[in-house]
């Protein structure tokens, strides 16, 4: 798959050097949460094998940023998906979750979860692309709440959980 702005795409782990691009790509990425640039590159230090770079000719065009929650380790959970304007409507975030789940730091993992606002219409559909994909089950609930967690400042987070995931040998 190449996207539209030419050159073939590479995946990869991310390096501290890609925190400032993944910045960026957030940030242009509504309407994702945009978080600091120090998150960012820790999230490339801390978390290399959970997250994904989408690369086109030295270019992020895409990122997942994921961890296993040290209180659930049959989890996986999928924090953030950006895809560059340039290469969206191709596959490429759902291409990128394949990516991330074929990984050994995903195995074992019999769960996939991540939270979702109820407007965000792409993400529900990559997720139940997904789930589709992995013959598995998406379910959904209200997590963080708009007045409870939020005061009123952000819409209710809503934890999709996609299972079970296929084991990986």
């Amino acid at each position: 798959m190449d996207p539209p702005l030419g050159g073939k795409l590479a995946f990869r782990a991310p390096v501290p050097e890609d925190g400032p691009a993944v910045s960026r790509l957030i940030a242009d990425s509504p309407p994702l949460d945009t978080n600091s640039a120090y998150c960012n590159l820790l999230q490339c230090t801390h978390f290399p094998e959970t997250c994904v770079v989408a690369e086109c000719e030295g270019r992020i065009v895409g990122w997942i940023s994921g961890y296993r929650p040290p209180a659930m380790p049959d989890q996986i959970f999928v924090w953030q998906v950006a895809v560059d304007a340039s290469a969206r409507g191709l596959g490429l975030g759902g291409r990128m979750l394949d990516i991330l789940l074929a990984r050994p730091a995903t195995s074992g993992a019999k769960v996939l979860t991540t939270t979702i606002t109820e407007d965000n219409d792409a993400s529900w559909s990559l997720f139940a692309g997904l789930a589709r994909r992995l013959g598995a089950t998406l379910t959904k609930a209200p997590l963080f709440e708009r007045q409870a967690h939020f005061a009123g400042a952000h819409a209710t987070e809503w934890q999709a959980m996609i299972g079970p995931l296929p084991t990986i040998e």
